[in-house]
Order: C-alpha cells, then structure tokens, then sequence
C-alpha cells in the first residue's frame, strides 16, 4: 500500500542489474559493507540505489524501501544456499554421474556375453552374465539420476515482516 507497481520497463530495468553485475559492483559492494558491517545490509543499499536510478521521480522514493522486505539475511543466504547446492548439482554432479553411466553402460555392452555366477546370500545361485548385472545396475543409476535431476531447489523469503512465499530457485 502506499506505492505504485513497477512497469515492466523498470522491473527489465532492476533485471538487468543483475545481468550487467561485475568488479565495479563487487567494488562498490564491499566499500559499502566496510560502512555497515553487514554484507546483506550492503546489498541492501547497493539495490536501493539501483532502483532510485531506475525510478528518480521523488514520488517513487518509497519504491525503494520495500527492498528491504525481502532482502532481510535469511532471505538471502537461504535463497543462496539453494543456488549454491542447484549450481554443484547441476554444473559438477550431474555431469560426472552421466559419464559414470555412460562407461558402465559401455562395460554392459562389452561384457554382455561374459559368464558371472551370481551369488545370494554369500552362497553360488543362478549364472548370469556380467554385461547383466552391470545393465542392473546401470538401470538403477539411471532412475536415481532422473530424479536428481528434476529436483526442483526451494527457497523462501519470510521478509522483515515474517511473512512466508516460497519461490522456485531457476
């Protein structure tokens, strides 16, 4: 209440912040931080002024303190956290587990014909072949890898007045 909406040329705007962040950001950032000691606080500051920027008219000034709504420390090391674990999953995890399945799907393939006497229990049970066993487990890895994958990362922003919304981290 009290504020008008963002147009969608501004709400482009404040995305582009982000788009166009680099070292002279990061710059400004931390002279920020030195003055109030919070990293998020800096943050803070560093969008307010963005925004400011973005909307100068003196009527908007309100416009720029709802930022701190939803850029409380929770808010952001949570949404953080959830970009950090997204980003190791999809960037490092996932490519490695793919080249893993792959090479033992090739093993399977190779070994297709190679006898194996299973065993259960400890105890000789039924032959089968190795290229088998390793197909076993490359359809159980596959399955596992295919939910990992469509994990969809959570976060929540309770904001300076507790209020809950939970967002899709893309």
């Amino acid at each position: 209440p009290g504020v008008r909406q963002l147009t969608t040329d501004e709400q482009a705007a404040l995305r582009q912040v982000v788009e166009d962040f680099g070292p002279e950001d990061i710059a400004e950032l931390a002279a920020t931080e030195k003055v109030t000691q919070h990293d998020v606080k800096a943050v803070e500051y560093y969008l307010k002024e963005r925004l400011h920027r973005i909307a100068p008219a003196p009527e908007d000034r309100g416009l720029a303190e709802l930022i701190h709504f939803c850029c409380t420390s929770e808010d952001i090391n949570n949404l953080s956290y959830a970009l950090m674990v997204q980003g190791a999953i999809e960037q490092v995890w996932l490519p490695r587990a793919t080249t893993l399945v792959e090479a033992l799907a090739t093993m399977a393939s190779d070994l297709r014909d190679v006898p194996l006497l299973a065993h259960t229990h400890g105890q000789p049970a039924t032959p089968t072949t190795m290229g088998k066993e390793l197909a076993v487990v490359v359809h159980r890895l596959h399955r596992q890898y295919d939910r990992i994958a469509a994990t969809e990362y959570l976060g929540k922003i309770n904001g300076a007045t507790g209020t809950y919304a939970a967002h899709t981290v893309t």
